[in-house]
């Protein structure tokens, strides 16, 4: 066997640690590696270079992928993945394992559907929305970047006695914002998973106000809607005359050392995808559920969306006031 892997997608703090796990433990095996160069357009331009112990020193802490990563639009022609698939055969790759998301995983999937090249599929994404898995890679990094701004931000809240709106990432998966808005304190959280409650939201702005807070913050996911966050303030704005004001984080909690909680997950998922495929299993993504390794089928990761849990849902309700 001579196993490829790489990053496709948005980059994730903790993608190092999984190549690095994914090299070392393949060593033990007796099994090559090479890295592909950029992703699926690595593939296309032949951009493959030979990993062995010393590629992957140094590398555990460092945020990003340093095999780079890409999103490929050529790849998404059948005819371009079957140039992909040749030029992996040329040189000798005979299995891969992908780092990415769900849309990295559903280019493996069509990989493994048209030329059953064996793949096992790793969930690194800031998102945390891979199903069959509770956690995905750079989530947990992720989530404290965040929390560490709205902590700073939460000094100048309470000087000014100010309402900040906290934009976090999160197109389409509310967990980023869940997670830091729970830990944060937010007064309330937006995610895409459920409708905007601007009007309740307005109301408990105002009931706190009346017994005395003097500042909130309020939680929303960027959402498919581009400005969500700046129509959230004018409404509150509008409604409360309430000095608000918009932070948007972006890009910066995608970059920055994997947290020790990140790199143990990596480390994990990058050794057990090595022993799957030398165990003969393919077409999977390694997950973790209960605090145990797992195997999660690749189609069902392109396929199914994780529901946001409950209790967390609960909890968010019961703590905003």
């Amino acid at each position: 066997m001579h196993i490829g892997v790489y990053t496709s997608g948005g980059d994730a703090p903790g993608m190092n640690a999984a190549i690095r796990a994914v090299v070392r433990s393949a060593y033990h095996h007796n099994i090559p590696v090479s890295a592909i160069i950029g992703g699926y357009d690595g593939m296309l331009n032949r951009n493959f270079k030979p990993l062995d112990l010393r590629s992957v020193a140094n590398t555990i802490h460092r945020g990003g992928t340093f095999i780079k990563t890409a999103r490929s639009t050529d790849f998404m022609q059948a005819a371009r993945r079957k140039d992909a698939y040749d030029n992996l055969k040329n040189y000798g790759i005979d299995a891969l394992i992908c780092i990415g998301g769900d849309g990295s995983f559903k280019g493996a999937q069509c990989l493994y559907e048209e030329h059953k090249i064996p793949v096992i599929g790793i969930p690194g994404t800031i998102d945390n929305d891979i199903f069959g898995t509770d956690f995905t890679i750079g989530f947990d990094t992720a989530v404290n970047t965040a929390l560490e701004a709205i902590d700073k931000i939460r000094d100048t809240a309470s000087s000014h006695s100010r309402l900040f709106i906290v934009e976090v990432m999160g197109r389409d998966s509310g967990y980023i914002a869940m997670d830091v808005g729970i830990a944060g304190g937010a007064q309330d959280i937006f995610i895409p998973e459920q409708p905007n409650n601007i009007e309740a939201c307005i109301q408990s702005l105002k009931d706190s106000r009346s017994r005395g807070k003097q500042y909130s913050i309020l939680v929303t996911a960027e959402g498919r809607k581009p400005g969500r966050a700046y129509d959230l303030c004018e409404a509150i704005k509008k409604n409360t005359g309430l000095d608000a004001k918009v932070c948007v984080l972006g890009h910066v909690q995608r970059g920055g050392a994997p947290t020790a909680r990140d790199r143990v997950l990596a480390s994990a998922m990058g050794a057990f995808a090595v022993e799957a495929l030398s165990k003969d299993y393919s077409h999977h993504v390694t997950g973790i559920k209960n605090g145990k390794m797992t195997l999660v089928d690749l189609k069902e990761t392109t396929t199914k969306q994780p529901q946001m849990r409950q209790d967390k849902l609960d909890l968010a309700r019961i703590l905003s006031v």
